[in-house]
């Protein structure tokens, strides 16, 4: 019987699985389960964004004056996709799941990644991902061993990047829940402690999971706009709420670009992209930072999608699923901004 790729089919994307919570589980533990081949990152295929070919990394929203600048990039972006398997037959997603990798391109690499072709050649591994009840599983060690899993896959292509297609370029990291999970291990284990690696390091967007405040030794937080060699994230919930999971970590405000609380107005909002991918949404909301979350008034706009997971009350605030596509042009124009200051440093001007 075929897994179900997603439970909601207008917002497949949706990591709010609802009613599909209990039955995600595989049916065997980790150590009995059946792992997919690992990838090879030779082949291209193991990829779902290459610069040196069409994909979905290319794209940017209709009915924009928005350009795909790969091309002429001064930049590499290394970009780690979230979860886009849900699968209960096994706990990592095969590479070989053409479903997965097709939902995988339209929704995330299309919708987050392209965030960065206007400054950045994108590269963007597919892996094997951990099934999302990896997050949810509290009784067994399985999840952490999916997760475990996953991670090898994400440093083995970055590797597989610096030795093959970096060739000392300037490096952006850039991640989404999942993803942010296993991109934060990586800059501990290559950045944190490399001051070569450091020194490539334009910024860092760690966004939608939590990261803690001495997540790193060297590695701080970005303080405003400008500044390189950081990192910044931030989780969305509704303003006046709160969100367990990833209250008390890391918030840079996406308007802003700061970590104060001082409430950012719409007015600095340069434009949200909806799930329909149809043009940018100016002013689309405010944003606050809150004990590591970042406030916003929801708009009445549609296309930014709460983070519905029935007996999970305290989770129905989050705009988790919209943590790029309310921000999309403030992050596009950030790294813009981040780029030509780490390019004048570099240069000595």
């Amino acid at each position: 019987m075929r897994t179900r790729l997603f439970c909601l089919p207008v917002l497949g994307v949706l990591l709010a699985l609802g009613s599909c919570i209990n039955v995600i589980k595989p049916g065997k533990d980790f150590t009995r389960a059946v792992t997919p081949s690992a990838p090879d990152y030779s082949q291209e295929d193991n990829w779902a964004a290459l610069p040196t070919r069409r994909d979905s990394a290319d794209a940017v929203p209709r009915n924009t004056l928005l350009h795909d600048q790969q091309a002429t990039a001064p930049v590499d972006v290394f970009f780690v996709h979230p979860t886009t398997y849900y699968g209960r037959t096994q706990w990592n997603a095969s590479l070989t799941d053409a479903r997965v990798n097709r939902f995988t391109d339209a929704s995330t690499i299309r919708k987050q990644a392209s965030a960065f072709n206007g400054v950045g050649r994108i590269y963007a591994p597919r892996y094997r991902q951990a099934t999302l009840f990896s997050f949810f599983d509290e009784k067994t060690a399985s999840g952490q061993d999916a997760l475990n899993l996953a991670y090898s896959d994400v440093k083995t292509a970055f590797q597989y990047y610096l030795d093959h297609y970096n060739q000392g370029r300037p490096i952006i990291i850039a991640s989404h829940s999942q993803g942010t999970f296993h991109a934060t291990r990586l800059l501990r284990e290559c950045f944190d402690q490399n001051p070569k690696l450091r020194k490539q390091l334009v910024a860092a967007y760690l966004i939608g999971f939590k990261v803690k405040p001495e997540e790193y030794q060297v590695l701080r937080p970005c303080d405003d706009s400008t500044q390189t060699g950081c990192y910044v994230g931030w989780n969305t919930v509704e303003w006046g709420n709160e969100y367990p999971p990833f209250q008390g970590g890391v918030a840079v405000n996406p308007l802003t670009w700061t970590r104060d609380t001082t409430a950012a107005s719409a007015s600095l909002n340069l434009g949200g992209v909806p799930y329909s991918f149809a043009g940018l949404d100016k002013q689309v909301v405010d944003a606050k930072v809150h004990n590591g979350l970042v406030w916003i008034h929801p708009t009445s706009r549609p296309g930014y999608p709460r983070f519905l997971l029935p007996g999970r009350p305290e989770l129905r605030h989050s705009f988790h699923i919209a943590d790029y596509g309310l921000f999309y042009n403030n992050i596009r124009q950030n790294a813009a901004a981040r780029v030509r200051a780490y390019r004048l440093l570099t240069s000595g001007g």
